[in-house]
């Protein structure tokens, strides 16, 4: 089990670096919004999910709209079902507490190196646990240093370290390239995406998209298209 979790740990350590440079541009949004760094610590362990958390921020008001923050964050965090479903073969046999435990700590990079490692027999659940524990000790560290340079970098943007949160998700997604089969899937994905965020408010987009590209995926299968070129 150690081993796992230390294997794991490793393995997320190039990406940790991204995640470090992201949660640096949440710590400076966080600090101009005035929120406290015990309130930022506290959304990290408790949240832990770096798009809803951005958002979270962003609608910080001195009255907060809970409600409406809460829906948002749920609407954002509903990709993890998705992210769930896949994982159903590393969980299968264990304890409700240790799928609740390790699932908290699941964001979208230790997913995708997980799912990478899971193809040569390497990963488990303590793998996973392992990388959510890199990916959460980078992130606080990562906000606390943002919220420390917030009051001196008044527009992260200035300095493109707002890119960071593109970049590592960009490489993420062609890390997980398949070949010609995932063609079709990623651009039905990018097109119910584009369209979710022109005709509806707030961030459906993201769950649309990617239960959109997800339906294609089974349709194609469905249909016997289960070659792999690559």
């Amino acid at each position: 089990m150690k081993e796992d979790i230390r294997s794991g740990f490793i393995s997320n350590l190039p990406v940790a670096v991204s995640v470090m440079a992201y949660g640096s541009v949440l710590g400076m949004l966080a600090a101009q919004k005035n929120i406290q760094w015990t309130e930022l610590m506290f959304m990290n362990v408790f949240v832990f999910a770096g798009t809803a958390q951005f958002v979270m921020v962003e609608m910080w008001k001195n009255s907060l709209p809970v409600i409406e923050i809460t829906i948002a964050v749920l609407v954002i965090n509903l990709r993890y079902v998705l992210i769930g479903a896949s994982l159903r073969t590393l969980f299968e046999g264990k304890a409700l507490k240790h799928k609740m435990a390790v699932m908290h700590l699941v964001a979208d990079e230790n997913w995708a190196v997980t799912m990478a490692a899971l193809k040569s027999g390497k990963a488990n659940t303590y793998f996973l646990l392992g990388g959510g524990l890199c990916l959460l000790t980078s992130w606080c560290f990562g906000t606390l240093l943002g919220h420390s340079l917030g009051a001196v970098i008044k527009n992260p943007e200035a300095y493109a370290l707002d890119f960071a949160f593109v970049a590592v998700f960009t490489a993420l997604a062609f890390s997980m390239w398949q070949g010609k089969r995932n063609v079709v899937p990623w651009i039905a994905a990018a097109v119910f995406a584009v369209a979710a965020e022109k005709m509806l408010p707030g961030k459906w987009y993201v769950l649309i998209g990617g239960m959109g590209g997800a339906a294609v995926e089974a349709f194609l299968w469905g249909k016997g298209d289960n070659t792999n070129d690559r």
